[in-house]
């Protein structure tokens, strides 16, 4: 009696005999992500800081960008395709429409939520308005923009295996593959390095907002003068 391979030989068996085109794939998969987030934060940053400026039209601008988030996003790629033709530069248009809403309104709300008593104690000091916006509120609300580029990263690694559907790269190549031809390990293939990606993306994110917290930058800080401090008094004492 025939004896039919298992789903984990067949896994190995394909990877390690396709593992070049998996890596090619996974570096494409990044390539489409990485300038569509560049582009989202690029854009959403600066508009978030404006709108904060300009409020009247704070909640139409957010609404728009709220309104991409509701379009499916196989529907908002083959809208694109009348603009953009098929390809990565579609995708990465669809991308960056699609991861507008976290970056933007984190950027908004995070300046917003700035103690305003600290805003105006820097104002009496004598700094300008782009010296108070670039020591006193980005610091502060850095790590509330950074929780929204968390979320958008990790939509757009997601959301980016769809490009293959109008002929992008990426992952999404292997996981349309195996689902035309019903192989379980193509799509494992080009779903597991998508998902590493994303989890890779988020905890990075996660950490480097925990890092540009407040309070840790004031401990780092008390910890540098500790040392100084210490290096100064061994220095008087020898």
């Amino acid at each position: 009696m025939t004896e039919f391979p298992g789903f984990f030989e067949l896994l190995v068996d394909f990877v390690g005999s396709q593992y070049d085109r998996i890596l090619y794939l996974t570096w494409e998969h990044i390539y489409i992500s990485a300038v569509a987030l560049a582009i989202t934060v690029g854009f959403c940053m600066p508009l978030g800081i404006y709108l904060t400026r300009n409020e009247r039209i704070a909640n139409y601008v957010i609404g728009v960008a709220n309104v991409f988030q509701t379009i499916p996003s196989l529907a908002l790629l083959g809208f694109l395709i009348f603009v953009f033709g098929i390809g990565n530069d579609n995708a990465i248009a669809a991308l960056f429409l699609y991861a507008m809403l976290p970056v933007l309104q984190n950027t908004y709300i995070g300046i917003k939520n700035v103690p305003q008593a600290t805003v105006q104690a820097a104002r009496g000091m004598g700094m300008t308005e782009m010296q108070i916006l670039r020591r006193v509120e980005l610091p502060l609300a850095l790590p509330v923009i950074i929780g929204g580029v968390r979320v958008a990263a990790v939509w757009i690694i997601g959301t980016a295996a769809l490009a293959a559907a109008i002929g992008g790269g990426g992952l999404g190549k292997l996981i349309f593959s195996g689902l035309a031809s019903i192989r379980n390990e193509v799509i494992v293939a080009g779903a597991f390095p998508a998902t590493i990606l994303a989890l890779a993306a988020d905890q990075g994110l996660k950490s480097l907002r925990s890092h540009l917290r407040p309070e840790h930058r004031a401990r780092r800080l008390a910890r540098k003068a500790d040392i100084i401090e210490k290096k100064e008094v061994s220095t008087a004492t020898n």
